[in-house]
């Protein structure tokens, strides 16, 4: 799979299968992974490969919250800036619409907002997830670091015919998944990524992307 491939192909899929990853091609991924741009060299990023039964164990307790209608844990960082305006807003609504449909919870459905975290809080049957960290003391530059491995990650995965979904949503139950993991208080949870084959069967939904005249401007070319 070549690198326009990879991309085009890579997705944020919410309906995994069970079969498992194996742990060689895993650590191929992230051994190839380090090669990710870092300024400075600092490489801030500290992942925690779960599945088994720690992950079993972590997908019990964050249900159990979630269908507790538990709001989650103290924020450490916004999911989103608290005044989101258009074209960003529009952006963002649409694809929840189309992501939850595709899933089957329609926007008026009762206890939409639980059944919403349930799905998350099992990593949509993913047999595998990495939890990203940083330390405290790192800044906007490193967590800018930190996105562009996981990027090199996800796609990565792709070469070796896997699929991944970003879930900031675990930061929600960051205390969880930090008594699961044995986190220490330095780091700070940036998002999981759930890693599976995806499930044969299921609707495939794909948002769609700003046209290229909104995001990009060409000067001197």
């Amino acid at each position: 799979m070549d690198v326009y491939e990879a991309v085009d192909s890579r997705r944020a899929v919410r309906a995994f299968s069970e079969e498992p990853v194996p742990k060689e091609v895993l650590e191929r991924v992230l051994a190839a992974a380090a090669r990710a741009p870092s300024s400075g060299n600092l490489q801030p990023w500290h992942v925690y490969a779960v599945s088994g039964e720690p992950l079993a164990e972590l997908k019990k307790r964050a249900t159990a919250r979630a269908l507790a209608g538990d709001p989650g844990d103290a924020r450490e960082y916004p999911m989103y800036p608290a005044e989101l305006a258009s074209p960003y807003l529009d952006r963002f609504s649409g694809a929840a619409a189309q992501r939850y449909e595709a899933l089957g919870i329609a926007r008026d459905a009762p206890g939409r907002p639980f059944k919403i975290a349930a799905l998350n809080s099992q990593a949509f049957g993913a047999p595998l997830v990495l939890f990203c960290y940083l330390d405290r003391a790192m800044g906007p530059g490193q967590w800018g670091d930190a996105g562009m491995y996981l990027q090199t990650v996800m796609l990565l995965l792709r070469a070796e015919g896997l699929h991944s979904c970003p879930q900031v949503m675990w930061t929600m139950y960051r205390e969880t998944v930090g008594q699961v993991v044995g986190a220490e208080d330095r780091f700070v949870l940036f998002c999981g990524v759930s890693v599976g084959h995806e499930r044969e069967g299921v609707p495939r939904m794909r948002t769609g992307r700003a046209a290229m005249t909104e995001t990009v401007s060409f000067i001197g070319l």
